[in-house]
């Protein structure tokens, strides 16, 4: 055997003897905080899986997701430089691919990553995969007592790196970011807390902004004009005009197909302009289904956090309304499903606005609107890949929350804001960047 096979199997045995120690660490620490129950997936780390999974994840990534990972050598050496230190990692969170990208990253780096994911993916067999490569659940929509405190104790491990998604859940755009949620910051600030209670030198804990911006490798004027047809043909449209105006006009039917749906008309819906009634037909909605839930949004709180503590309502009740007999649960329109089927479409929608597309025209925009009028229209969960994209990927300077901890001290709420808007702006002008 040559000196260079058996250097390649002495390092890939490196490797796995590395994240298997570190697997062992971490595991003893928690045991205590990971009980396994019903609304609980802690993290159950595979350290031969793990290393199998990110040797093959690159090639894979490709030929299942039409995927791959573009960043630059100062970005990645960005990251190579916090090894060993506290990093709480913050991606936008434009598909469902992303998680994806961020595994092909810890794949490029040799480095295990932890990822807070939503409790529905812990279901089968897909469940147990992500929990053995380092995931764990988080119900949303309610403060999860049990995820909160694991993932505090795996904060205060000193090599611990944590993805959290701050948008809280895919805005199905590729170019903006939704507002940046404060929890992983706030948690971070906690768990330096701790420290500072013991009486210990606070260690360095780096929040690092990244940016994911997608690019199609090819031209994909075709793939265009089939969803295009595809969807007209569905909603008996002509298909007359221009690429633009025949997308205009698949949404507006799909926008006036929902206001006839939901009964939502008024004296003055042809005079206000499609945002206005875009997020006039959101509010409605949700008023209806909170209304049948006995439920109430506190103010200020984002539309996406309202679905969210729908979803666990419903999750958590057997019956929609109370005291209906059967006949008048036919009659409403508001049964279970039509619920669910609401919520979804309010998370498809969540981040949608007119001018999207006229304000930069690329093809990437103009897919990102027909995958999510794909998902309505033909009630699909995940369309298959529309062609070969690049997964471009910029690291923002990292942020050291020790030197904010004293500010910490003084305000809280006001320095983890500052913080989390000062994260989302790196994130954004990262994207921008990445589209010139």
């Amino acid at each position: 055997m040559s000196k260079i096979a058996n250097h390649t199997i002495l390092d890939l045995r490196f490797q796995v003897v590395e994240v298997s120690q570190r697997y062992i660490r971490v595991m003893d620490i928690l045991k205590s905080a990971s009980p396994e129950t019903s609304g609980f997936y802690p993290v159950r780390l595979n350290p031969l899986l793990l290393w199998f999974t990110q040797t093959i994840a690159i090639p894979g990534s490709r030929w299942r997701y039409w995927l791959d990972l573009q960043i630059d050598s100062d970005d990645l050496r960005r990251l190579q430089d916090l090894k060993g230190k506290r990093r709480l990692l913050l991606p936008n969170h434009p598909t469902f691919q992303d998680p994806i990208v961020v595994f092909l990253l810890s794949a490029r780096l040799h480095q295990t990553f932890y990822y807070l994911a939503a409790y529905e993916s812990f279901k089968g067999l897909l469940g147990w995969f992500l929990q053995r490569v380092g995931a764990y659940s988080i119900r949303r929509g309610i403060a999860d007592r049990p995820s909160i405190a694991y993932t505090l104790e795996l904060l205060a491990q000193p090599d611990c790196c944590l993805v959290i998604f701050p948008e809280g859940g895919c805005s199905f755009q590729n170019d903006t970011v939704m507002p940046f949620r404060s929890g992983g910051v706030q948690m971070a600030f906690q768990a330096l807390s701790r420290f500072a209670r013991r009486g210990e030198a606070l260690p360095d804990f780096y929040v690092v902004p990244i940016s994911i911006k997608y690019r199609y490798t090819q031209d994909m004027t075709s793939t265009i004009q089939t969803s295009l047809s595809q969807l007209e043909a569905q909603l008996h449209l002509p298909g007359t005009g221009g690429p633009y105006e025949r997308l205009r006009a698949i949404a507006k039917q799909v926008l006036v197909n929902l206001e006839q749906e939901y009964g939502f008309q008024t004296s003055q819906i042809e005079h206000q302009s499609w945002n206005d009634r875009i997020i006039a037909l959101k509010s409605h909605v949700l008023q209806e289904c909170q209304q049948r839930l006995s439920m109430q949004a506190s103010p200020g709180e984002p539309i996406r956090e309202q679905v969210y503590r729908i979803q666990y309502a419903l999750q958590t009740r057997e019956e929609l309304l109370e005291e209906r007999t059967d006949q008048e649960a036919q009659e409403s329109m508001w049964t279970l499903e039509a619920v669910q089927k609401a919520m979804f479409r309010l998370l498809n929608f969540d981040a949608i606005n007119d001018g999207y597309i006229a304000e930069n025209p690329t093809q990437e925009r103009f897919l990102d609107t027909l995958i999510r009028l794909e998902r309505e229209v033909f009630n699909i969960d995940q369309p298959s890949p529309k062609g070969h994209r690049q997964a471009r990927v910029k690291i923002g300077n990292p942020i050291n929350l020790k030197d904010f901890f004293e500010d910490y001290q003084q305000n809280r709420s006001l320095t983890i804001n500052q913080l989390v808007v000062t994260i989302q702006q790196t994130v954004q002008n990262n994207l921008d960047q990445l589209s010139n």
